[in-house]
């Protein structure tokens, strides 16, 4: 048996589904159905949800926890939308319904395959990174200043090793990632899109732009060029060969949810909400918040509200905010203007222009505070309500 075929365990009560999915797997060149079920040596799980859906979807959470980049599908003769949306919330890749469709198997293990080839691996099959996504629930709240200044402050963490960090523009025709770095860079990620056959370690890194930090920037077209052709599979892609590369990545994804920002949102350990205490931007947030929950992703835990340009005589309160989106604020970030403004316009990061200032030391906090929750989630399975968001107008 090749060394590189991916394994399959199934987990299934009803005889006829077991024995008709052995022989639609055992078709597929490059699977194997293992004889005994053995999770932790399976690539891919395949259960049935049956008449105790709460114990089997609490074994899915565990899985999923255990390994990320395990492979997990469910089947079950019961198709009710609770079912579907507590499937995809558990972290179920693919779902399939009873009567089995066989094309339907074959194009999802297929899918499987694709991505496992790209996946990432630090010697014990784990990836080596870790993405932190910052999303605006507006346009001009200074997602971009917390994004530039955050992966910085990862760069500058304490660590026994050398730590790696880029941080990627999504922010399409209007990405100013390196405006804030004071960097002209020649390539952006338009140019790997068009040659998505040559991607590799070597090319990744010749289209990077580097700071005089060390920190790497993966820079959004400034033209067309690219984004024509740019899908959430060629995004995945590229975050799955940087997350070989680089101990952490920060995306700067501005305010857009395309494909691209979905198939980025289902890749990161942490969602940063960038929001400031205003009517309309509590609105997006409690939408955005709905949205993810009607999505089943990113899970609960992975979701943190940060409130920018914060003073205590804001008209409205932090307890107000959390209030209106039934969410604590994970974080606050002080106004500090005039400064932020000439870090800009200067193209420095605020560390440059005061390393002592509350808005530097508050940042600098925030990225010690994603790193000790990203190594503190407990493997555990989480109950994650549906948002009670009516404090806020729609």
């Amino acid at each position: 048996m090749q060394s590189n075929s991916v394994s399959v365990g199934l987990e299934i009560k009803n005889e006829q589904v077991k024995s008709e999915l052995i022989e639609i797997i055992s078709s597929i060149a490059g699977f194997r159905v293992m004889k005994f079920l053995d999770q932790e040596d399976c690539d891919i799980i395949v259960l049935e949800i049956g008449d105790d859906p709460e114990k089997e979807f609490q074994c899915i959470h565990s899985l999923h926890d255990a390994d990320a980049n395990k492979g997990v599908f469910l089947t079950s003769s019961r198709t009710e939308p609770e079912i579907l949306l507590r499937a995809l919330r558990a972290g179920a890749k693919e779902f399939f319904t009873q009567p089995l469709k066989r094309e339907e198997i074959i194009n999802a293990f297929g899918k499987f395959r694709e991505k496992k080839v790209y996946a990432p691996s630090n010697g014990n099959g784990k990836k080596k990174g870790k993405i932190i996504n910052v999303l605006g629930s507006k346009g001009g709240i200074g997602t971009t200043t917390i994004s530039v200044n955050l992966a910085l402050s990862l760069l500058a963490s304490p660590n026994d090793n050398q730590t790696s960090v880029a941080i990627m523009d999504l922010n399409l025709l209007f990405g100013e990632v390196p405006i804030f770095l004071g960097l002209k860079p020649v390539f952006s990620w338009g140019e790997i899109v068009q040659n998505i056959s040559r991607l590799d370690s070597t090319y990744l890194k010749s289209v990077m732009a580097k700071h005089d930090s060390g920190m790497h920037i993966l820079p959004s077209p400034s033209q067309f060029d690219g984004i024509t052709v740019a899908n959430s599979e060629i995004i995945g892609k590229i975050l799955q060969l940087m997350l070989k590369e680089y101990d952490y990545i920060v995306i700067d994804s501005g305010q857009s949810l395309d494909d691209m920002s979905l198939k980025v949102l289902e890749l990161s350990d942490t969602v940063l909400i960038n929001s400031i205490l205003s009517l309309p931007c509590l609105i997006n947030c409690k939408r955005l918040l709905e949205s993810f929950w009607r999505m089943g992703y990113p899970r609960n835990e992975h979701i943190k509200i940060i409130i920018n340009r914060y003073h205590k005589n804001s008209d409205i309160s932090l307890k107000d905010a959390e209030k209106g989106i039934q969410r604590n604020i994970f974080w606050t970030i002080p106004n500090e203007y005039q400064l932020t403004m000439s870090a800009i316009n200067q193209g420095k990061p605020l560390t440059a222009m005061s390393n002592k200032s509350d808005i530097t030391r508050k940042i600098r906090n925030l990225a010690a505070a994603c790193l000790k929750d990203m190594n503190t989630i407990k493997n555990e399975t989480y109950h994650v309500p549906e948002p009670n968001l009516s404090g806020i107008r729609s």
